[in-house]
């Protein structure tokens, strides 16, 4: 992946998020094929700030269902970036 666009798909909004903010951690729905380096890459090429840590995980898949049709909704890769001392990133200012 080259583009750093297509590692880092959108952030991810709740109030767990904007509770970690406020220690430098950042989360992002990430591409499920991105590895911890690549993610790291393309945060610092977006958003000009250093990163110290990536962590990730992957959400599962939950069984919903719509009137009789079960169904699952869709599994993804979340990544909570941690960012150095004393940085932000403007999209999440408060």
């Amino acid at each position: 992946m080259n583009d750093p666009r297509d590692v880092i798909i959108r952030p991810v909004i709740s109030e767990h998020t904007y509770d970690v903010m406020d220690k430098g951690v950042y989360t992002f729905e990430v591409a499920k094929t991105a590895n911890k380096i690549e993610i790291a890459q393309a945060v610092e090429a977006i958003f000009n700030v250093k990163v110290v840590k990536v962590n990730t995980l992957t959400v599962k898949a939950k069984p919903k269902r719509v009137r009789y049709q079960p169904g699952y909704t869709k599994s993804w890769k979340k990544a909570m970036v941690t960012l150095a001392e004393g940085q932000t990133i403007e999209l999440f200012s408060k």
